[in-house]
């Protein structure tokens, strides 16, 4: 039998031998080795949310937060809506397939269906979102983003030979639900399918889409009308058809930080829950019905954070607005950001994403869609499909991510960092409270501002490589071979699909055109309770998607305008400077180039030189790089023998007061619009090195997008 005085294990006989350190200890000690650097400038890490990160996270840091003793399934729902997490049932692997036409669509469908894909998600182009056909709608719109389907033969042949009744399907109808609901509810009929057993979403969401274009096509009140009429019929044939998501992607992909795109979301989904009370819904009938959409970027703890306050919130606005503990339950989907995806060195975009889909498993998504490496480029190839799917199948399959409940549970990190921004995303969604909602918010343009400021800062950071895009502005690869790039024509497409339409409705005979007609008059005269039925009927008899909508808008067809967020990739600058260079290229025969004039011994200009690539390299300059000269008459002669037309010089401080002014004017006095430049920004030499003709500084500090946009336009590369 053990002893039992003596300790059972190694940490104990540890802490009999040697004293618990204090955290003041630690810290004392770790302050010497900064060597008086402050503590709070190195240790403390700061982020876009204004949320201190500390160096080390203890039990005290969670002490007295509520939701650290919840259980998974209860009540405020951080560690995830169902008790038994993803032990009883995996989350959806819903990728998109963001094809033009309804034959592609479904070819892309049932290939990844039979290969891994559990849910659909069916992206509509923009022409059918205006609930515009494609032969009414403008140049562009048809294809645009997604399928253009106009009548239930499109959805037909998109969904041919996928059981709509195994197959959960979420359509992204925004401003066209109700016409896209009908479209669909009619292909059910006729394919005699049981309406009770579908499961999935239409996807409503006015505001998201007003935020992200700047228009929604009829009054928002109108809108919220067919919003109510959604969801009372669905509660009445459809328990399983979620008919409202609020996304999240219109600001984060304007750059929002996760608080702002919490609080704006959260903002978003309260509104309409109020307005669905102001038209006598019941909140436990009206917050089963939405879905959340959230994107989730690179930044991984905060955005497994940012999910678990996600649902924290949402539980608490729904008690408070009455709503049951079932209410309370967020439905959760994720997608990966397109917001930091990149066009050069597309693979890196592979690990994005993979780390960006742990984070949203992780976070306790209920359905999860990877990006293709290749979505910045344009339409995704079976390749990258089976890649960006396999991410999520590897990750419920060998790292076993379904074996556990909450695993970021406990963590006094992530449990001090979910409370941070749960109670900082408060904090700002009752400031758009006090605006009168999310609508008039929007309408001030609040978000559009506090958003943007946030973009900026990242824009600068980037610039300043203090954030890094690997491949983009550190790390570029020039010998890269570009990916071929799959986009559609999108004119000829129009047309195509403007004759089918057009031959759709010839073939209809007078009889058949009678009725649709009446048909949709049916709409104009139904009651509030009658309209999606009489628009399913419409859709039955031959009415096209485009008709319906047109219907529902009469007598509130005046658009609602804003200023939209601006949507755009965090790369988009560099990149425009990787293009210029390209473009030069393909005109001069050669990059813009660079000659490095590495002083004295490798050791001397090595640091410097390389650091000089790497800023170049990221504009798509082509650097002539070499093992360093002995003397000034070397370097310079050698400079003027490559052609380059920017010469940097590289050594050291302490070497530049002899080097600089000769090597300068040597070659200044040889070809006097040959800029120099001087790695490195000695600030006791700047002036007499200016005087010496150094025409400017490249330094850890310095612009990275400004200082090469603007050499470029003195060389005239992109003129």
């Amino acid at each position: 039998m053990a002893n039992q005085e003596q300790p059972v294990s190694g940490n104990g006989r540890l802490l009999t031998e040697f004293s618990a350190p204090s955290y003041e200890a630690w810290r004392q000690a770790a302050e010497q080795t900064l060597k008086g650097v402050p503590f709070e400038k190195k240790l403390i890490g700061k982020t876009y949310e204004g949320i201190d990160l500390q160096p080390m996270y203890r039990q005290e840091d969670v002490a007295g937060l509520a939701h650290v003793n919840s259980w998974p399934g209860a009540f405020p729902f951080v560690r995830g809506s169902h008790a038994a997490g993803y032990t009883a049932a995996p989350w959806l692997i819903s990728q998109e397939l963001p094809y033009s036409t309804p034959e592609e669509f479904n070819q892309a469908a049932r290939h990844d269906l039979e290969r891994g894909q559990t849910a659909l998600t069916l992206i509509l182009d923009t022409a059918t979102l205006l609930g515009h056909d494609p032969d009414e709608a403008s140049a562009g719109d048809v294809g645009q983003g997604g399928v253009s389907i106009a009548t239930v033969d499109d959805l037909a042949r998109a969904l041919a030979g996928i059981d709509l009744e195994q197959t959960p399907l979420y359509a992204q109808a925004i401003s066209a639900a109700l016409p896209t609901t009908a479209v669909l509810m009619a292909l059910v009929r006729r394919q005699k399918k049981t309406v009770e057993k579908l499961r999935g979403g239409i996807e409503m969401d006015p505001l998201g889409i007003l935020a992200q274009s700047g228009t929604y096509p009829r009054s928002l009140a109108g809108g919220y009308d067919r919003m109510a009429q959604l969801i009372t019929w669905a509660r009445a044939n459809a328990p399983h058809l979620r008919m409202v998501t609020v996304h999240s992607q219109p600001y984060h992909n304007s750059g929002a930080h996760a608080v702002q795109e919490l609080a704006f979301v959260l903002a978003t989904a309260v509104e309409y829950v109020r307005e669905m009370l102001a038209r006598n819904l019941d909140v436990d009938v009206v917050a089963p019905r939405i879905r959340f959409s959230f994107s989730v970027g690179a930044n991984y703890f905060m955005e497994v954070a940012k999910l678990r306050a996600a649902r924290l919130l949402w539980a608490k606005a729904v008690a408070a607005f009455g709503g049951s503990a079932d209410s309370q339950k967020m439905a959760l989907h994720v997608r990966t950001s397109a917001y930091n995806k990149t066009i050069y060195d597309p693979y890196v975009n592979m690990l994005r994403a993979t780390t960006e889909a742990f984070a949203g498993v992780v976070g306790g998504c209920d359905s999860l869609h990877v990006s293709c490496f290749d979505e910045a480029m344009g339409l995704p190839d079976e390749f990258s499909r089976r890649i960006a799917r396999n991410t999520q199948i590897i990750l419920q399959q060998e790292s076993h991510l379904t074996r556990v409940i909450d695993p970021a549970g406990g963590a006094w990190y992530v449990e001090k960092l979910t409370d941070q921004v749960a109670r900082k995303a408060w904090a700002l969604f009752q400031e758009v409270e006090k605006q009168g909602g999310m609508a008039a918010a929007l309408a001030a343009g609040f978000p559009q501002e506090q958003i943007a400021q946030t973009a900026e800062l990242r824009q600068t950071n980037l610039a300043l490589r203090r954030d890094i895009l690997v491949g983009t502005n550190q790390y570029p690869n020039l010998k890269e071979t570009p990916i071929a790039t799959r986009t559609s024509d999108y004119e000829t497409l129009r047309k195509k699909r403007a004759a089918h339409i057009g031959e759709y409705r010839t073939a209809l005979d007078n009889e058949a055109s009678t009725v649709v007609l009446e048909k949709l008059a049916n709409i104009l005269n139904a009651g509030p309770d009658g309209v999606i039925e009489a628009a399913i009927e419409a859709a039955l008899a031959g009415a096209t998607l485009g008709e319906i909508a047109r219907t529902l808008r009469q007598g509130d067809e005046t658009p609602l305008t804003i200023t939209p967020l601006r949507s755009h990739r965090l790369a988009e600058r560099f990149e425009g400077l990787r293009r210029a260079a390209e473009g030069f290229q393909a005109k001069t025969g050669g990059r813009p180039k660079v000659f490095l004039a590495n002083m004295g011994p490798i050791p001397q200009h090595k640091a410097r030189a390389d650091f000089s690539t790497g800023f170049f390299q990221v504009g798509g300059f082509e650097v002539i790089s070499n093992d360093g000269f002995g003397t000034v008459g070397q370097a310079a002669q050698a400079a003027l023998a490559s052609g380059a037309p920017i010469v940097v010089i590289c050594s050291t401080d302490e070497t530049y007061p002899e080097l600089v002014p000769p090597l300068t004017q040597q070659i200044k006095a040889a070809k006097p619009d040959t800029l120099v430049i001087l790695a490195g920004y000695p600030a006791d030499q700047v002036e007499a090195h200016r005087a010496a003709g150094v025409d400017d500084f490249i330094h850890v500090r310095a612009n990275v997008v400004e200082m090469l946009s603007n050499l470029q336009q003195k060389l005239g590369v992109g003129a």
